[in-house]
């Protein structure tokens, strides 16, 4: 078999082959994979749902993809209610970004029907190693700085800007980025129930006048 010259057109063209097959088999793997991690996601998500909204007895009744305006920054969450097997409703785990220490900090919420926090969970974090799963503890029922059962209506806020929530120690930028968060989630999911009450109200009052 004759070598393969070392010229720059052959040394190209070897190049773009291996560019090429890796190229092909990135692509391969990447679809052979997707479904099984898309499946473990929302296995991960439906069992961070219950964790959050502290029962397992519930049903996912609407996943609502919300987009909101904060500091001048369009937002995306993501309004999980939930509801007893006999439809009673309980409340919703809200999913809500915002900007942390090392990048952005994912959380999901859990909220009764009242608006008061039920739980917490870390869904993605990129802060110093370690914060992360501080985050993950300290603000949970037992933990130093808990928020469940605060009701966010007046925002949650560290005690170095006022508030009664004992921030992370060494760390509360990650504090103020987690209350963040959570701020805004219950602002999301208040003002989704105080739309409905608006739609249902504005429903009544036109059947009323049609029945004049």
């Amino acid at each position: 078999m004759k070598k393969l010259e070392s010229t720059l057109v052959n040394m190209v063209a070897v190049l773009v082959g291996v560019a090429i097959i890796t190229g092909a088999l990135l692509a391969w793997v990447n679809h052979v994979t997707e479904a099984p991690i898309k499946a473990q996601d929302e296995i991960a998500l439906a069992n961070g749902i219950k964790e959050v909204m502290g029962t397992d007895n519930l049903k996912v009744t609407a996943d609502d993809e919300l987009k909101q305006t904060f500091d001048g920054k369009e937002l995306t969450f993501v309004v999980h209610k939930t509801a007893t097997a006999d439809g009673k409703f309980l409340g919703a785990a809200v999913e809500s970004t915002t900007l942390g220490f090392g990048g952005d900090l994912k959380v999901l919420v859990g909220f009764d029907a009242e608006g008061k926090v039920l739980g917490y969970t870390i869904l993605q974090a990129a802060e110093t190693p370690g914060l992360g799963a501080k985050a993950d503890k300290w603000f949970q029922k037992d933990g130093k700085g808990s928020i469940v059962g605060k009701t966010p209506s007046t925002p949650l806020a560290v005690n170095k800007d006022g508030g009664d929530i004992d921030a992370i120690t060494a760390s509360t930028i990650t504090s103020r980025a987690f209350l963040k968060a959570v701020n805004q989630a219950y602002q999301v999911y208040a003002g989704q129930d105080k739309a409905q009450d608006t739609d249902a109200s504005s429903g009544a009052s036109q059947q009323a006048s049609k029945g004049n």
